[in-house]
């Protein structure tokens, strides 16, 4: 078979030199979109074709918000604790190692001060990697002490979220992080500091029935996933079919609970405008 004979077909290469090809060198958008992803990356994890957002994590949105990406992290070094020595498939404190060893997080939020666009600000964001961006007492206290640097800073305070919900091994101390946070903000609001609210995908349970629609300024990334609970289980509960696109940002825009939809791309500007306009100073 003449196809066998490599050199006489001029292949010189060693079968056993050949490599695959790095994983990850590709994204393939849900739409079937395929882009390279040191590309994608340079797009801002947005896919040119269909302008599909990727879920990032609090690395990417500091790079994208912070001028030069300089920034102080607060309370860094914070760790979960396991009160209720929680066992469901392994143990809550092996889970808390695992998950720490895999993404190098602490928690599911980070929080951040630094200057955008030369102004002060406070970021805190949450990372869906740690648990699916579950929020336990760790992330409230984070949030909390976040708003605390504001009001003492008078600093203006954002919020990313992206969360799957409380965190079942919490159990009731992850529950109180809603009325924790939630009061928290009423101070905020007191001392008139503005607060913008970003929802990414996702922004479901407790997250999104406490801080992540308090804002003065609710925002959302394009397609994101916002409710409380799940469409499945809200389907299930009413027994009925959901609307087309249900639960989607566009869905929650035009029912009343977002002020606005903004790309990735205009994340920054729009961010540091709706600030300028709260606080009535020279828009640039």
């Amino acid at each position: 078979m003449a196809w066998f004979k490599r050199k006489e077909k001029g292949i010189q290469t060693p079968t056993g030199e050949k490599k695959d090809v790095p994983k990850g060198l590709w994204y393939k958008s849900p739409t079937g979109k395929i882009i390279d992803t040191e590309e994608l990356a340079k797009n801002l994890w947005v896919s040119p074709e269909d302008d599909f957002h990727v879920r990032i994590g609090s690395k990417e949105y500091f790079e994208i918000l912070f001028d030069n990406n300089e920034f102080k992290e607060l309370d860094a070094k914070m760790t979960s604790k396991d009160p209720l020595n929680f066992v469901d498939t392994k143990k809550y404190s092996d889970r808390l190692k695992d998950v720490m060893s895999k993404t190098k997080l602490n928690d599911a939020v980070r929080t951040a001060v630094g200057k955008s666009k030369g102004k002060d600000l406070v970021v805190c964001c949450m990372d869906f990697a740690f648990i699916g961006g579950s929020m336990g007492a760790v992330v409230g206290e984070k949030i909390a002490r976040g708003i605390d640097y504001s009001i003492k800073h008078k600093t203006p305070f954002v919020m990313i979220s992206k969360s799957g919900g409380a965190r079942m091994m919490e159990a009731a101390y992850s529950l109180m992080q809603l009325a924790k946070t939630s009061a928290k903000l009423a101070q905020l609001a007191e001392a008139k500091i503005p607060y913008i609210s970003l929802c990414t995908d996702p922004t479901t349970g407790g997250t999104t029935a406490s801080y992540a629609m308090l804002g003065d300024i609710n925002i959302s990334e394009p397609g994101a996933l916002i409710g409380f609970a799940g469409p499945r289980v809200v389907r299930d509960t009413t027994g009925k079919d959901l609307p087309e696109g249900f639960q989607t940002a566009e869905f929650v825009l035009e029912h009343g609970f977002l002020d606005f939809i903004t790309p990735r791309k205009e994340l920054k500007d729009k961010i540091n405008l709706y600030l300028d306009l709260i606080l009535n100073q020279e828009i640039r």
